[in-house]
Parts: structure tokens; C-alpha cells; sequence
């Protein structure tokens, strides 16, 4: 499992001219999904997604989690995290998992920031996507499981 991270003031995802979901100050994290992850990763990625001291204490230094602040998560399903560009011009998606594979371990960690108290935002799974955000810092980071 593959994320980037933004740390946001804000952050929004709309389908077909509607916001759907929308947070405060926070993280916005587009995931990607393998043809080889599973559970496993998927908690990874929440325990790194909660965790991860990206926000900043009074001297300045990144020391805080979105748990400490009281941020919210906005997750977003993004499958061309896992595209292969090292051949052509056009990427290859073999990596990617397919949605039967996919949707089910984004949803576990859609409900597993939930289920530790966060706000968390989605958007909608395999849906053509408008993403708007305002980059804190700018703070962005890529995460992969696979390292872990």
C-alpha cells in the first residue's frame, strides 16, 4: 500500500460537482493499493497515517500527530500511485490492485481512522475525483508499506 501525504488547513473531494466529503486542518491521503497488500497493510497504514509527527510544537519542530492536534483525515482511493513509467510514455497499472482487491482495504482504512475517534472524509470509490487542498508548509510525504 502506497500513500502520499499532505498535511492541509484544508481539504475537500467532489464528484460530479459536489462536494462529497471535506475537512479542516488535517492530512489528505491519496491511497494506492497493490496486487500484493492485505490486512496487514492496510493497518499499517493507519497506525502511520495517526501517528505520523508531521505538525509542528511551539519551537517549530514536526512533533505532533493528527491525534494531538485534532485534525481530521480526508483518504482518498488513487490507484495511479502504482504506475510503472520506466518503459514508454504510457504507464502501466499492473502493480495496482484490482477494485475487488482494492475497494475492501481502502475502506478498512477509511473505517480503522474512524474507529480511533479521528474525522475522517472519504471519497468515492472508482469515481472520476476533483480534489482541492490547501498545502500546510508545504508538507508533503509518501509513505509505502512495502518498506515497512
Amino acid at each position: 500500500m502506497r500513500a502520499v501525504i499532505q498535511r492541509v488547513s484544508e481539504a475537500s473531494v467532489g464528484v460530479d460537482g459536489e462536494i462529497i466529503s471535506r475537512i479542516g486542518r488535517g492530512l489528505l491521503a491519496l491511497i494506492g493499493v497493490s496486487v500484493h497488500d492485505g490486512q496487514r497493510q492496510a493497518d499499517w497504514m493507519v497506525d502511520k497515517l495517526l501517528g505520523l509527527r508531521v505538525f509542528e510544537n511551539s519551537a517549530g519542530k514536526f512533533d505532533a500527530s493528527v491525534l494531538d492536534v485534532g485534525g481530521g483525515v480526508l483518504v482518498v482511493s488513487q490507484f495511479t500511485l502504482y504506475a510503472d513509467t520506466r518503459k514508454g510514455r504510457r504507464p502501466s497499472f499492473t502493480e495496482a490492485a484490482p477494485g475487488a482487491l482494492a475497494e475492501p482495504l481502502y475502506e478498512q482504512v477509511v473505517s480503522g481512522i474512524a474507529a480511533r475517534g479521528v474525522p475522517v472524509g472519504a471519497g468515492r470509490f472508482g469515481a472520476r475525483m476533483a480534489v482541492s487542498l490547501v498545502n500546510d508548509g508545504p508538507v508533503t510525504i509518501l509513505l509505502d508499506s512495502e518498506r515497512a
